[in-house]
């Protein structure tokens, strides 16, 4: 701990704004988390209680469940099996499934970027602060005396160094963690299209069987 306190304290004034962005950029990551790890439960749960209704042609049962339901599937499917009465094409609850996936990955995507922007912003500060400490340094070091100045430059050097090497410990976790929502992001929109995908399969199938039964 000691060792931290030093190490933080020999960083100069850079070393605080760089902690701040560290500490909003991981509560925003761990925001960002529970709400995807929400979605992933809940849209999985939708997914399982709407396909046997569907498989059963319960368009009754699965609206009234996908109204009640807070999950994204839910949301998504309620509109287009509303408009199953009155769509004689597939391409009309196409449209309304697309228009729901539209509506949502702006929800899902919503403050992750932040987190690579915060991550880059600590890399600049580090470097700005290393710049910054080199500077004061090689000023220091011209009006001393030339039997100190070796010794002023390297520790002046290994100070202004603490700025980047944080800089670089707070970017690198916020850059994990970017990737990782960014990558569970995209598995939930896919899982949302793959259940779309196979929500249509049953309405055409539907239509074909009745139109077979026409005939």
């Amino acid at each position: 701990m000691e060792t931290i306190v030093r190490f933080f304290q020999e960083g100069g004034a850079f070393m605080l704004p760089i902690a701040i962005i560290m500490i909003i950029g991981l509560a925003i990551a761990i925001e960002r988390w529970l709400f995807l790890m929400k979605e992933t439960s809940s849209n999985r749960s939708a997914f399982n209680e709407l396909f046997p209704l569907l498989q059963k042609r319960d368009f009754r049962g699965a609206l009234n469940y996908a109204n009640d339901s807070d999950s994204k599937i839910g949301r998504i499917f309620a509109v287009a099996i509303a408009r199953i009465p009155g769509s004689q094409r597939r391409e009309e609850i196409e449209y309304a499934l697309e228009e729901g996936l539209m509506e949502a990955i702006p929800q899902l995507e919503k403050r992750t970027q932040y987190v690579a922007t915060l991550a880059n912003i600590a890399t600049l500060l580090g470097l700005l602060g290393t710049i910054m400490g080199l500077i004061a340094a090689f000023t220091a070091v011209a009006n001393a005396a030339p039997a100190d100045k070796a010794a002023l430059l390297s520790q002046s050097i290994s100070v202004a160094m603490n700025t980047t090497a944080f800089g670089l410990m707070a970017a690198i976790p916020l850059l994990l963690l970017h990737s990782y929502l960014q990558t569970k992001t995209n598995e939930i929109v896919d899982s949302i299209e793959m259940a779309g995908v196979k929500f249509l399969n049953i309405i055409t199938e539907r239509k074909a069987n009745n139109s077979t039964n026409d005939q």
